[in-house]
């Protein structure tokens, strides 16, 4: 069986700059490595890198006249693309059997299971094992998916959905993604952001928590299904051991030159054990790498009281994200994040700034939440002052289907399934009990004033740590270059509403 996975062309969020874009998608590798294994014919497009076009990518796919195309989105806001994809495989390659997965068609299944649907089958929830055994099935004279877990069709009169796939217990048992079939040298070619040679990886999947406004653990959790045909969904997180993990970075290292790693993890730092041996081995091991990592606020404090944190500063941690979200505990508790109340955020900021001042502090804060007022606004406002990090990003909150949220938003009217195209995470979906959208994103912009402005600029650049030198340098040159493009276009740069649009790439429709 020949199968292609494609991540097909995009436009890209106006915030970051065409080659930042660029970094792997995790996923590709993921799963062509055990179709290979299983004795597929595999190739990956991925093409954002490659500068592939949708006439280019038609005439690629009919060049390599697949058995199998497969796709995957974890986005609403991409979804349309996705869909444009699937529906381009049936006109140029009517033979290939498309099949979808990721976490926008795991939680939609329903949506995108109709009759004349240009998906023939979707993947719920993890990939690996489900896609494999998905090809076998189509392989054979008279293929029956209902034998294979995990998945969802249209079986000519109505959706089908399979039992649910058990997890893959050990992450370890999976092949070593097939970073060959990748073009490896044209990720992270940005001169600033995740520089020299930034590349993804991850060492863990899912989250032990369940946050009302995250969808992310939604892919990666426990899946089962009522009578009715609701799915019942528990965390799970696994991690692949120090040394599988170990033995991935080396390759990327030594074989692909990369020096720079962007751990795509939902929560990289739950298990102190895996911590401490991952900070005393890249120690060990002489490599002179950067990283990225989404951290949990109450493990960070949990590992500084016991001597883990510096080691992993040492190791090479040069930039954190927390998600700090509110300034009030009832909010926190209101959106399922319970673990962070009390400070817990506070705690683990104030531990990087007074012992680890070289690591750059990024952290996320919520607004627009169901009783968000201007008082509240300002109290997020407050805190982010009081914190004082490199970079507070403020984002309205956003219906994204799998999550609480969503189910309330359309069960009331709210929003449409039409809206998905608005779900940036920058522009606002949802009026609160005391603001419209509109007054939410003049707010937003307002705030966001306040925090990235010339003084907050001179001083990163003024830097004496080069990293975060390299971060506000790539700060700059986005602003700048968004102002201008603005101005060729004959829009106010400063307009509120101007920075919520994604941008076309020039090469998008050749």
């Amino acid at each position: 069986m020949r199968v292609v996975i494609v991540q097909p062309p995009r436009k890209y969020w106006p915030f970051t700059s065409e080659g930042d874009n660029f970094l792997l998608q995790q996923a590709l590798p993921a799963l062509a490595a055990p179709l290979r294994e299983a004795g597929m014919e595999v190739q990956v497009i991925d093409c954002m890198p490659l500068h592939i076009g949708w006439r280019s990518l038609a005439d690629e796919l009919r060049r390599i006249d697949p058995d199998v195309v497969c796709s995957g989105e974890n986005h609403a806001l991409y979804a349309s693309e996705a869909l444009k994809f699937f529906r381009l495989c049936k006109e140029v390659v009517p033979r290939a059997k498309t099949f979808a997965g990721g976490g926008h068609f795991t939680n939609l299944a329903h949506r995108y299971c109709y009759e004349g649907t240009p998906i023939d089958a979707i993947c719920i929830g993890e990939g690996e094992l489900t896609v494999v055994e998905t090809v076998k099935e189509w392989a054979k004279k008279d293929p029956d998916l209902s034998k294979v877990d995990g998945l969802a069709y249209w079986d000519g009169e109505k959706m089908a959905r399979t039992r649910s796939r058990r997890l893959v217990q050990d992450l370890d048992s999976l092949p070593m993604p097939a970073y060959d079939l990748m073009p490896m040298h044209l990720y992270g070619k940005s001169r600033y952001l995740f520089s020299p040679g930034g590349t993804t990886i991850h060492h863990s999947r899912g989250c032990v928590s369940k946050c009302s406004f995250c969808a992310w653990w939604t892919t990666m959790a426990d899946r089962k299904y009522d009578s009715d045909g609701n799915a019942q969904l528990s965390p799970r997180w696994r991690s692949k051991s120090m040394e599988r993990t170990f033995e991935e970075i080396e390759i990327l290292y030594y074989k692909y030159g990369k020096r720079s790693y962007v751990w795509v993890d939902e929560s990289w730092n739950i298990d102190p054990r895996f911590n401490d041996a991952f900070a005393e081995r890249m120690i060990k091991s002489g490599m002179k790498t950067r990283w990225f990592a989404f951290m949990r606020a109450d493990c960070i404090v949990r590992d500084e009281k016991k001597g883990i944190l510096e080691k992993l500063v040492r190791a090479g941690l040069a930039h954190i994200l927390i998600g700090v979200e509110r300034a009030e505990d009832d909010t926190l508790t209101s959106l399922d994040k319970r673990f962070y109340t009390g400070g817990v955020a506070q705690q683990a900021i104030a531990i990087f700034k007074e012992k680890y001042p070289e690591v750059f502090i990024q952290a996320t804060f919520i607004v627009g939440t169901k009783d968000e007022n201007n008082e509240s606004l300002q109290k997020q406002v407050d805190l982010a002052k009081k914190l004082d990090v490199d970079f507070p990003a403020f984002h309205p909150i956003t219906p994204v289907p799998g999550t609480p949220i969503f189910d309330d938003a359309l069960k009331n009217g709210h929003i449409t399934y039409e809206d998905f195209d608005n779900f940036d995470w920058l522009t606002p979906a949802l009026d609160t009990k005391f603001m419209t959208r509109t007054e939410i994103a003049a707010a937003l912009y307002d705030m966001n004033k306040q925090f990235v402005n010339t003084k907050w600029l001179l001083r990163g650049l003024t830097s004496k740590v080069d990293y975060k030198r390299d971060m506000y340098m790539w700060f700059a040159k986005v602003s700048g270059s968004m102002a201008i493009d603005a101005l060729k276009k004959r829009v106010n740069p400063l307009n509120v509403g101007h920075y919520q649009q994604l941008v076309t790439p020039e090469w998008y429709e050749s």
